[in-house]
């Protein structure tokens, strides 16, 4: 059915015009659905049983109908196409040939609506270890059922996306080789032009200090390193949050949560960092280099500056992504790009913040 979404209008047109009314009628109903719905990706090849049947009637039917099935192994309980239990074949095995399939049948079904998104239907299957999923529409009659391997197609795509998303790239449903070079192009230029021009800010920051950074040009040189540790900081921090939001550990209540964790992870890195680069400072750019301008004074101020930029980015780290989802905007949008820019900004605020108080320059 993916193939014939992909196919021209008028092909498609001529696909149903020279189709049996039956297979017409399945089509036009696959084809209507929304295209990130679980009705698009499911098949209406199943084996579905009478709940009167004996298990020796229900066995027959199976090797009527199952071997054009997608799977056999676990049949679906219907009547008037009202979905009302699930039975597998190992069940049946283990049954009397005279037994009733309403009285083997598990009537806790887990089933999923025509339009839920497909993305999540994809996680149920996963997070129930379920082979496939019965599709039913709003007056619970069974239309189809979403089978694992879907599943498997449709996580493999999302988990692309989310990567091109995090990347800074637009996405692209086309392997990398098949994607021709101003296809790229295009996927990946909005981005950049939008965090180069974001960038700026950390410039007019910059400019609007220079004359501290004349006073005290050794400063200069840890700019880098706060920016980037700053940037990894965050990058953690969002990371671990959106693949949390994508498995349906954390929702937007969990925030206070989340916020407190990632403060008192960003204090124990933070101080962590703070020493080890304290003794970086007095042994190795002061005496090893013999740098006179590195001072225990400078070496406070960029490790004060380390502490707070390391607090902020995770905190910017958690919250963008959380927020991002609430407002129903990707999470993976807020990845790694976008939130190294706002810390880069941040630092050199906390950065002049200390220096401009500390080394008393203006």
């Amino acid at each position: 059915m993916d193939v014939i979404e992909d196919m021209p209008a008028n092909v498609v047109s001529r696909i149903l015009r020279n189709s049996d009314p039956a297979s017409r009628s399945q089509i036009n109903q696959l084809l209507n659905y929304p295209k990130d719905s679980a009705g698009s990706i499911m098949t209406t090849e199943y084996v579905f049983l009478h709940p009167d049947a004996t298990v020796e009637e229900s066995f027959a039917r199976i090797r009527k109908e199952g071997m054009d099935k997608e799977t056999i192994y676990t049949c679906y309980v219907t009547q008037n196409r009202v979905l009302l239990g699930v039975v597998t074949v190992k069940r049946l095995l283990l049954s009397s040939y005279e037994t009733r399939i309403r009285d083997i049948m598990e009537t806790n079904v887990l089933s999923v609506n025509t339009h839920e998104d497909k993305e999540d239907v994809a996680q149920m299957l996963n997070k129930y270890d379920l082979s496939a999923i019965p599709v039913v529409d709003g007056d619970n009659r069974m239309v189809g059922i979403v089978t694992f391997d879907d599943a498997m197609d449709v996580i493999e795509e999302e988990t692309t996306e989310d990567f091109e998303k995090m990347a800074a790239i637009l996405p692209s449903d086309k392997p990398y080789l098949k994607t021709g070079v101003f296809e790229t192009w295009r996927s990946r230029i909005p981005w950049l032009m939008l965090l180069m021009l974001s960038a700026t800010f950390t410039g007019i920051i910059i400019t609007k200090f220079e004359n501290a950074l004349a006073a005290c040009v050794v400063l200069t040189s840890f700019i880098p390193m706060l920016s980037g540790t700053g940037g990894n900081s965050g990058s953690q921090s969002s990371t671990a949050i959106i693949r949390a939001l994508s498995l349906d550990e954390i929702d937007f209540s969990d925030m206070v949560a989340v916020v407190w964790k990632e403060i008192r992870v960003a204090v124990l890195c933070g101080v962590c960092l703070a020493c080890a680069n304290f003794v970086k400072m007095m042994l190795v750019d002061r005496l090893l280099m013999n740098n006179p301008e590195v001072t225990p004074v400078v070496a406070l101020v960029v490790c004060l500056t380390l502490v707070f930029t390391v607090l902020c980015a995770k905190v910017v780290g958690c919250t963008l992504p959380m927020a991002a989802e609430k407002i129903g905007i990707d999470p993976a949008v807020m990845a790694s790009p976008f939130i190294t820019t706002i810390v880069d900004a941040l630092s050199l605020l906390i950065y002049f913040f200390f220096a401009t108080h500390l080394l008393t320059l203006s």
